[in-house]
């Protein structure tokens, strides 16, 4: 049996690996719009330090949401895994704003791909949300169907204490 927590750290880093594929083509195929590791990197104070930027977006993704998500999900306020993670990402994404504009600086949004920027990071939250809240379901109903086989099963008593 498995922890919540676990659950969401394993869900956590298989939603940033789907992530971090989209925002490596970005990266290396673009760069379109301002990439999530760079406005990490950013806040930081590392705006040079792209590999920091991606070691933090890894460890926030796997590690802070991932584990959130195994405590949180329970509580919130819809039916499907998929959309109990996209609601989780997004409000990820609001306190990510509020923090940027809060602490950060919020000229990084200005010019030309300011509202792409946005739009861009809007995305890979769902996605990240998507991923996160199918990936905990799947790892919730796969314990699930174990524990009903195994309701079956005789238990062997043990000989040696």
């Amino acid at each position: 049996m498995m922890s919540r927590v676990k659950k969401g750290m394993i869900a956590g880093f298989s939603a940033t690996l789907v992530v971090s594929i989209l925002e490596a083509v970005n990266v290396f195929g673009g760069p379109w719009f301002t990439p999530f590791p760079h406005i990490v990197a950013f806040m930081m104070g590392m705006e040079n330090n792209l590999l920091a930027g991606w070691i933090a977006h890894f460890v926030i993704g796997t590690l802070v949401l991932g584990t959130l998500f195994g405590v949180l999900s329970p509580r919130l306020p819809t039916d499907t895994w998929a959309t109990k993670g996209i609601v989780f990402a997004v409000g990820a994404l609001i306190v990510l704003m509020v923090g940027i504009f809060l602490f950060g600086d919020p000229k990084m949004f200005s010019g030309a791909d300011g509202f792409g920027t946005l739009a861009w990071l809007l995305i890979t939250h769902v996605v990240f949300g998507i991923v996160l809240g199918s990936v905990y379901g799947n790892l919730m109903a796969r314990e699930k169907r174990h524990a009903k086989e195994m309701a079956g099963v005789a238990r062997v008593p043990c000989l040696y204490g």
